[in-house]
C-alpha cells in the first residue's frame, strides 16, 4: 500500500507565500519524478513543477521565478515553495510520484488526494 499525502494548503493574500509538502509512504522501492499539478474549477488538471531523483527541474511558465520545487529524498517528501502568489494560482494542488513499490516488476504514478490553496485579491 502506498500514500501520497498533501498538507500546507490554505488561504492567503495576494502577494503572500506558502509552502506545500507532500510525503509518500508505504513500501517504496524507489522513487523516480516527483511532481506538483492543480486543477482551478471547470478547468483541466495542470502541471506546475516536477522535479527528478537526480534533482533536475522543470517549471509551468506562469510559475517561474515565483514557486520552487525541492525534494528530500530520505524523507521520500517533496515540496512546493510558493511566492508572490496571485489569484489565478487559486486551485486545487496534487503531487504525484512515479515509484516502484516492494513487489512490483515497474513503476507507477500515485497521486495524492489534494490541498485547497485560496488566493485572495
Amino acid at each position: 500500500q502506498v500514500q501520497l499525502v498533501e498538507s500546507g494548503g490554505g488561504l492567503v493574500q495576494a502577494g503572500g507565500s506558502l509552502r506545500l509538502s507532500c510525503a509518500a509512504s508505504g513500501s517504496i522501492i524507489s522513487i523516480n519524478a516527483m511532481g506538483w499539478y492543480r486543477q482551478a474549477p471547470g478547468k483541466q488538471r495542470d502541471l506546475v513543477a516536477s522535479i527528478t531523483s537526480a534533482g533536475s527541474t522543470n517549471y509551468a511558465d506562469s510559475v517561474k521565478g515565483r514557486f520552487t520545487i525541492s525534494r528530500d529524498n530520505a524523507k521520500n517528501t517533496v515540496y512546493l515553495q510558493m511566492n508572490s502568489l496571485k489569484p489565478e494560482d487559486t486551485a486545487v494542488y496534487y503531487c504525484n510520484a512515479d515509484l516502484k513499490r516492494l513487489g512490483s516488476w515497474v513503476s507507477k504514478l500515485y497521486w495524492g488526494q489534494g490541498t485547497q490553496v485560496t488566493v485572495s485579491s
